[in-house]
């Protein structure tokens, strides 16, 4: 039988960018043998080593979670469809602030007139939004049009958590910012444009980095919490301060074409470790640093969590609790999954195992103790590198990005095998010179010069601070990105 398998964009690179293939099989289990029979290459994106699928991939059969189904026994007919989903980093009841609620000013009536000849908000409407509380974690992205729609919208206390400056390479998506703020903290530069949206709201910046000692304080005097967040390690912090302290957390992720929102409200319906209760192995799945990210693609999906955001206070319309929404921009798709809540889920569940926030860098494989580093003597600088090639040693440089990061600039003469290939191709490296290997700044290069140590190659370094330190200290016509 003939079944229809749906390909992330992560995974997309072992499929030949097949977006969806066709492959057979009687039940769920006999479908993903003939997947990776076809693309050998998933499997180990795919399964653990013991055959299991990996606690970071779920898979949907015509929009239901396997999982609460028969898992890999689960029988298909024809027609159906099965997505991959691994993680990428009824009626609302309503969320309403503290006291009584705020009457509104003449200059606010004149403000939100639109939203006050609606129904569905009304003045007893704004003025829950007025006495609402919500904590945005990020600035970026996804940040940049929830920050600009919620305090337009009059959101009464606007907190935002970012500790990052504004970069040049931010200026195409994130659209808080300005050339001219490029080099300021993006707390800065977000407080004076909102204040610019909306000088009648409170905003409440923190200069700070989000971690397990400071999130539960910083969550507290909030009504809900929206993440913005990039990487792993924040996401589960957000999701488990949200779960301890009774919040909603308002989720959105987006890579490359792709983004999803949905809200995870351990106290209502299912958190995002009933989802995916363990992250995926560092390097795995690509940061938009990495794979890139449509500029337009973060305002469409920060505009879906500011609706949720604005849904839940009013107490209006459905929810995405229970429910997580894919986008695919380039098909102009909306998808619709059903989630629930995982009765053995460590946090919120009825029994939870875990009770307080933990070291989640760790966690997630990144932390100082988890995560596999260059010993010492395996680096090399760019200066270095410069003047071995000036000296006319026979050194091969080996550039490990992805192809399209190649044709932004490149060191002179250097051969090109991405990471996620390198397993396969290694043998094509000449290893009998000096090989120095870089990527954008470190992190894929340092697993490459890892593997090929494990290979047997030992003339081999990594480049410190990688194209990136080469074209500000060697080669200024190299360009930055």
């Amino acid at each position: 039988m003939s079944i229809r398998v749906q390909i992330p964009t992560p995974l997309r690179r072992f499929t030949a960018d097949a977006s969806e293939v066709e492959v057979t099989g009687e039940t769920v289990g006999a479908v993903m043998q003939d997947l990776v029979r076809r693309h050998p290459a998933l499997e180990s994106h795919l399964f653990a080593g013991d055959g299991k699928l990996r606690s970071f991939v779920n898979l949907f059969l015509n929009d239901e979670d396997v999982r609460f189904l028969e898992q890999d026994k689960t029988s298909l007919s024809a027609g159906d469809v099965l997505a991959i989903i691994p993680a990428i980093a009824g009626g609302s009841p309503g969320i309403s602030g503290n006291g009584s609620a705020p009457e509104l000013t003449q200059d606010e009536i004149r403000r939100y007139s639109r939203h006050l000849i609606m129904p569905e908000v009304g003045v007893a409407g704004q003025q829950r939004l007025k006495a609402s509380k919500v904590l945005m974690i990020g600035a970026g992205g996804l940040g940049s049009p929830l920050g600009l729609y919620l305090a337009a919208a009059g959101i009464g206390r606007l907190g935002m958590v970012d500790f990052d400056v504004v970069d040049e390479s931010n200026l195409h998506r994130q659209v808080l910012f300005g050339q001219s703020d490029v080099g300021r903290p993006k707390i800065e530069a977000a407080v004076d444009r909102l204040r610019q949206i909306n000088p009648l709201i409170e905003l409440e910046p923190y200069e700070t980095r989000l971690t397990s000692e400071n999130a539960l304080e910083l969550f507290e005097p909030y009504d809900l919490i929206v993440d913005g967040t990039d990487n792993f390690p924040t996401r589960y912090l957000v999701n488990d301060a949200c779960v301890l302290t009774g919040k909603p957390n308002v989720y959105g992720s987006i890579f490359r074409f792709e983004g999803q929102v949905s809200v995870f409200w351990g106290a209502q319906g299912p958190c995002y470790r009933c989802l995916f209760p363990e992250p995926p192995p560092p390097g795995l799945v690509p940061s938009c640093a990495e794979g890139g990210v449509l500029g337009v693609l973060p305002g469409i999906i920060g505009a879906l969590q500011a609706n949720e955001v604005i849904k839940l206070i009013l107490g209006k319309g459905d929810s995405l609790v229970g429910r997580l929404v894919l986008f695919d921009a380039l098909r102009m798709q909306f998808r619709e999954l059903k989630l629930r809540k995982d009765p053995e889920c460590p946090i919120c569940s009825e029994h939870p195992t875990q009770r307080d926030l933990i070291d989640y860098e760790q966690f997630c494989g990144v932390g100082p103790t988890a995560q596999e580093e260059i010993p010492e003597g395996l680096n090399v600088d760019v200066q270095t590198l410069k003047d071995w090639l000036d000296a006319g040693r026979r050194v091969t440089v080996l550039d490990v990005r992805n192809p399209e990061e190649f044709a932004i600039g490149r060191i002179a003469g250097s051969t090109l095998i991405p990471l996620h290939e390198l397993p396969q191709r290694f043998r094509e490296v000449d290893t009998g010179d000096l090989l120095v290997v870089h990527c954008h700044h470190g992190p894929r290069s340092t697993q490459a010069t890892l593997f090929l140590r494990d290979q047997g190659v030992e003339q081999v370094w990594n480049l410190a601070g990688g194209i990136h330190a080469w074209s500000l200290q060697v080669d200024p016509s190299v360009p930055r990105y």
